[in-house]
């Protein structure tokens, strides 16, 4: 009893640190060669010792602990595995911290591998700890419903900002209860272990909190946070960071550092404190594997997974009991976790079948002749695919991970069943690749003019995280009456939204080539940070280089605090990019404008113009002369397979009537058009509803030209 007092009490005179050093780096508590603290456990416990109520509370609990492993002393539950439902929370801005699901599950499969001791380098710690290396009978179990009953994978995302403000992780776990993909609500922590994921904690590479009593099933104080870059072992993360999970599940069972009750390993006077278990000797901790620690007398248990060395692989027999004990106990309801109910009411019993059919690509948009990768996400229980992939190569696929050729442009849906042998679920995906249309050929000009619509059509891509990404937008432009507006003035902070090209064939020039656009933006007040950057590709989209970037003052210098919209008289920006050099004169070369909200305007654009040659404040249409008058360029149709409606596009540079009609194999003529195009890029959707299945022509005639191409009608 008098070591327990002595221990909260040794514990307390650490707590005027929090506020001096709050978000200060503190290099003690930190692996050599990082730059976060590796865990915060305890500075988090000191903050919360500051609450006479905790602190009162913190008491009781270890007198109710203390009865509770003399009881258990008498119980032999070491042969018997425990079960634990675990939930990964992602919390993500749309960046590297949005981790895939196969990382998770890896830092998953490290987890349960470590506690029941089938890591192999157990077999290799120092010799005067051989032997020692414990199992310690828990498995953890990925839930597999949440608490509405629903089925899902075991992991949540949630999409918020807060992910890199980890200044107060209350509110980073009210993001997730508030807005997850899954269950919108709490996740209570006596029925499952949640694991929160974030950029940001706050400057530690993970922590959490003993189980108290105090903290009743609260989310916050009874949940587990790593960093993306700390969890598993590929991905954001790597091997040398693949333990700070087990670490921090070991202080969520209740167990301290090998040197005792605080965050600074290194500190002599630790060799006065404990961990309270008896297997673990006196010391002072380490920051790297510093096999021969000894500062304390006894050689140090370096190894030890919660140390801070880069190389932990055990647990003694000691944290094993104290763990179990922890798991045993009611404090935080920590006891109903592995019950036969809770397993079963969460979906962690063992039981598992087909829940939902689901997929990814690994993009989503290529030139023809691009090979996209798709991932089976269907979860919990599959073990037979049947996939479709119209316009791709193969058509159809019955392996778990297909890769598929696309050479014909379109847009294109994908589906999937998926099947356990007993139930089956489908998922069909409109819409969903984008193969380019063959490059358009300079000079080129966007004024936006011939679409009704930016949604899902071939000759541009819109990414967007809050659903008011780029769209089209009719009475406000430069030059004609269309421009693309994105309404960023209510935006959060840190959305990102893109718009993406096609292809453009630059392949003939030999000097230089200029991309221009035009612009109009307000800036919201003088203190907001909106972010414009232009990027290019040489490879049609695997990789993107930065190009041009606006920000604050130099996007514009007026200040609305309303919301933007320009006047017909106002002014637009023109911007000439000169830098699109030889490396990417290509055949397939694209471009994209990324916009970063930053608490700013509206912002809109028109006018894209990509042409030989120096910088030209007018727009260039043509090359001089290079197209006879009444050419067609550029005829593309898609979707081709189709049923319903095909799409037209093609090109002339001057106004003029265009004739579209379809023949059949006999000649005979099924559907006339007559169109009054526009110079620059026209589309015309068709109804081909009508036509019974077979092979067409579709013929697009001007007064000196005539193009031809093969349509199938399914």
């Amino acid at each position: 009893m008098n070591k327990i007092i002595l221990s909260i009490i040794s514990v307390f005179s650490f707590s005027f640190f929090i506020d001096s050093q709050e978000r200060i780096f503190d290099r003690s508590n930190a692996r050599d060669g990082e730059t976060v603290e590796y865990c915060s456990q305890h500075k988090k416990q000191l903050e919360l010792l500051k609450n006479p109520d905790y602190l009162k509370a913190l008491a009781k609990d270890e007198i109710v602990r203390s009865q509770e492993r003399k009881e258990n002393e008498q119980i032999n539950t070491k042969a018997i595995v425990w079960y634990i439902p675990i939930v990964f929370h992602v919390l993500h801005n749309e960046g590297p911290e949005n981790i895939s699901d196969d990382q998770i599950i890896d830092a998953f499969n490290i987890l349960n591998r470590d506690f029941k001791r089938e890591n192999l380098d157990a077999d290799n710690v120092h010799p005067d700890f051989q032997g020692m290396p414990a199992d310690v009978d828990i498995e953890f179990r990925l839930a597999t419903k949440a608490p509405d009953g629903s089925c899902f994978s075991g992991i949540t995302r949630t999409e918020s900002p807060l992910t890199l403000d980890g200044s107060d992780g209350q509110d980073q776990v009210d993001a997730i209860i508030n807005g997850n993909d899954i269950y919108q609500g709490q996740w209570p922590p006596n029925k499952y272990c949640n694991v929160y994921v974030c950029a940001d904690i706050g400057g530690a590479a993970g922590y959490t909190f003993t189980p108290s009593g105090w903290s009743g099933n609260d989310m916050f104080y009874n949940g587990i946070f790593v960093l993306d870059n700390y969890l598993g072992s590929i991905g954001t993360s790597s091997v040398g960071s693949s333990r700070t999970l087990t670490h921090e599940v070991g202080h969520w069972l209740n167990l301290r550092h090998t040197w005792g009750p605080n965050n600074n390993p290194g500190n002599i006077t630790s060799c006065y404190d404990d961990d309270n278990v008896a297997d673990t000797p006196n010391e002072i901790g380490v920051t790297a594997c510093a096999l021969n620690e000894m500062s304390c007398g006894p050689r140090a248990n370096v190894e030890n997974y919660m140390n801070y060395s880069y190389c932990s692989k055990m647990f003694t027999q000691g944290q094993v009991n104290r763990m179990r004990n922890a798991l045993n106990s009611n404090t935080a309801g920590r006891n109903n976790l592995k019950t036969a109910s809770n397993l079963t009411e969460t979906g962690a019993d063992g039981n598992l079948y087909l829940c939902k059919a689901d997929f990814e690509a690994d993009k989503t948009s290529v030139c023809p002749g691009g090979v996209i990768n798709f991932t089976d996400l269907s979860y919990n229980e599959v073990n037979q695919w049947t996939w479709s992939f119209p316009g791709g190569s193969p058509s159809s696929s019955t392996i778990q991970n297909p890769s598929v050729t696309y050479n014909t442009p379109g847009v294109y849906e994908v589906s999937l069943i998926a099947n356990d042998g007993s139930i089956s679920d489908s998922e069909v995906k409109s819409y969903y690749i984008r193969v380019m249309e063959s490059p358009s050929s300079l000079p080129f000009w966007e004024g936006f003019e011939n679409y009704s619509t930016l949604n899902n059509i071939q000759e541009w891509e819109i990414k967007n995280e809050q659903g008011n990404g780029f769209e089209l937008i009719s009475n406000i432009s430069n030059t004609g009456n269309k421009s693309v507006k994105l309404t960023n003035y209510n935006q959060t902070e840190g959305t990102i939204d893109e718009l993406i090209s096609s292809p453009v064939d630059l392949s003939d020039i030999t000097s230089s080539v200029t991309l221009s656009f035009r612009y109009a933006y307000k800036r919201r007040n003088t203190n907001d940070d909106d972010f414009f950057r232009v990027y290019v590709t040489e490879d049609c989209g695997e990789t993107w280089d930065l190009r041009k970037t606006l920000h604050g003052f130099q996007l514009s210098s007026q200040v609305q605090s309303s919301m933007f919209i320009p006047s017909p008289s106002f002014e637009w920006t023109t911007v000439h990019m000169t830098n699109i050099t030889s490396p990417y004169w290509v055949e397939n070369f694209r471009y994209k404008f990324k916009f970063e909200a930053g608490g700013g305007n509206n912002i809109y654009i028109d006018d894209i113009n990509i042409y030989n040659g120096s910088p030209s404040d007018e727009i260039i249409y043509d090359n001089l002369g290079l197209y006879e008058d009444n050419q067609i360029t550029d005829l593309i149709i898609y979707p081709n397979p189709t049923d319903k409606k095909v799409n037209v596009r093609f090109e002339v540079v001057n106004n003029q009537d265009v004739i579209i009609n379809i023949q059949d194999i006999t000649g005979r003529i099924t559907s006339r058009n007559t169109i009054k195009a526009k110079p620059g890029i026209n589309l015309v959707t068709i109804d081909t509803d009508r036509l019974s299945s077979g092979l067409y022509f579709l013929n697009v005639e001007t007064t000196s030209s005539q193009k031809t191409l093969e349509l199938l009608i399914k």
